[in-house]
């Protein structure tokens, strides 16, 4: 025969425990540890709100792979567009856009200099040139921007009273390095 003391004792302590935890539950839920539904409720917008703004944060980093293989390729169109590999590219498109512009070079110099390994060799040019004001104007301008990468340092003009104007110019640009 079933011992009914034993289990009215594990009956009543299985309610003892029940009431032990509707105690901590009813404890938890008024706590101010835990906060009024408003005060919750404020705490869900606020996360929200910083969630929205993480994610715009972090927006411009999605596709970043894509990004990298994009401006690898872009990176290398540039190199191959606007650094020449020979040095007498360099004088070409100098003298071409000269003559484009009514410009007279009367003496042009182009020094190299060393580059590190795998990098870009400057090239110094110093020129001196002949034309009127607006086509040198114009010159300087084309010169600027042109695919060919020339970066002017210094220009001095001197000229008379009549004829052209006479312009000195230091400017210097690159080479890829080891092609020349």
């Amino acid at each position: 025969m079933p011992d009914l003391r034993r289990t009215r004792k594990h009956i009543k302590t299985a309610l003892a425990v029940l009431l032990g935890v509707d105690i901590v539950a009813l404890v938890v839920f008024f706590s101010p540890l835990v906060g009024s539904s408003d005060s919750r409720r404020q705490e869900l917008n606020q996360l929200s709100t910083e969630l929205r703004s993480k994610t715009l944060q972090v927006a411009p980093l999605t596709d970043l792979p894509k990004k990298v293989t994009t401006a690898n390729r872009q990176i290398a169109d540039f190199y191959k567009k606007r650094f020449p590999t020979q040095d007498s590219q360099i004088a070409a498109q100098f003298g071409k856009l000269a003559a484009a512009n009514g410009i007279t070079i009367e003496q042009a110099k182009y020094k190299e200099e060393e580059a590190e390994l795998g990098r870009l060799q400057p090239v110094e040019v110093e020129a001196d040139l002949s034309g009127s004001y607006v086509s040198l104007a114009k010159f300087i301008n084309a010169l600027e921007r042109d695919d060919t990468l020339f970066i002017i340092s210094s220009i001095t003009l001197g000229g008379e009273q009549t004829g052209p104007i006479k312009l000195q110019m230091k400017l210097e640009t690159y080479l890829k390095a080891g092609t020349s």
